[in-house]
C-alpha cells in the first residue's frame, strides 16, 4: 500500500518537474473553471460496515484554477444512500460524502493542444455513516488520493474529463476507495 502511494507521488513529482522544465515555453495565463462529475466508487468497508454495499454512485461539484501545466482543484462529493436487506427484514443503510483538494499536473498532447493527460495528488475528508436497526456508526477520516486521467478541450471554454483515482483512508470501517469519474468543465 505504502509503496503504491510512494510510486504515485513520484509520478506526480516527475510530471510536475516536466511541467516546470517547459514553464517558460507556455503562455502565462491562468484559467479558472467550474465542473461537475459523475463518480462510480468502490468502497472497501470492513469491521462494523463489512456487510454494506460496495459500489456507490455519486455527484461531484468542483472548482479550480490551472495554467498550461499545473493546477489546483477543490471539490465536494455526495453519494446516494445505499440500502442492503439483512436478516429478519432489517436493513443496513450506508452513505459516504467527501470534500477536499487535489493538485494536478497537465501534459498537453497533439499539435492543437486539444488533449491533456492528467496526474493528481490530493487529500480529502471522507464522512461515512451506516445505520442498522436502531444502531448507527459514523466517522470522519482524512484520506490521501492519487489519480490519472485525460481531458479533451472542445474549445477555450468547454472540456470533458475522465479520471481514475485511488484513495487510502485507513479507518477501522473503511480502508480504501477506487473511483472512476467522468464530467464536464467550463473555463472562464
Amino acid at each position: 500500500m505504502k509503496k503504491t502511494l510512494l510510486l504515485a507521488g513520484i509520478a506526480c513529482v516527475l510530471c510536475s518537474t516536466n511541467a516546470l522544465a517547459g514553464w517558460n515555453d507556455t503562455p502565462k495565463t491562468t484559467k479558472v473553471y467550474i465542473g461537475a462529475d459523475y463518480a462510480l466508487d468502490s468502497y472497501d468497508f470492513k469491521g462494523a460496515l463489512d456487510d454494506a454495499k460496495k459500489t456507490y454512485h455519486s455527484g461531484i461539484i468542483n472548482m479550480g484554477a490551472r495554467t498550461a501545466r499545473v493546477g489546483v482543484e477543490v471539490f465536494g462529493q455526495w453519494s446516494a444512500k445505499r440500502t442492503k436487506d439483512m436478516i429478519e427484514g432489517k436493513k443496513l443503510k450506508t452513505k459516504v460524502n467527501a470534500y477536499g483538494v487535489d493538485l494536478y499536473g497537465y501534459q498537453p498532447m497533439g499539435c492543437e493542444g486539444k488533449y491533456d493527460l492528467l496526474a493528481s495528488l490530493g487529500v480529502a475528508d471522507y464522512y461515512f455513516k451506516g445505520e442498522y436497526d436502531s444502531t448507527s456508526h459514523s466517522a470522519n477520516r482524512i484520506g490521501y488520493r492519487v489519480g490519472l486521467g485525460a481531458m479533451y478541450n472542445f474549445n477555450d471554454h468547454i472540456s470533458a474529463r475522465i479520471m481514475g483515482r485511488y484513495a487510502y483512508i485507513g479507518a477501522s470501517s473503511l480502508n480504501h476507495v477506487a473511483e472512476m469519474t467522468a464530467g464536464m468543465r467550463y473555463n472562464f
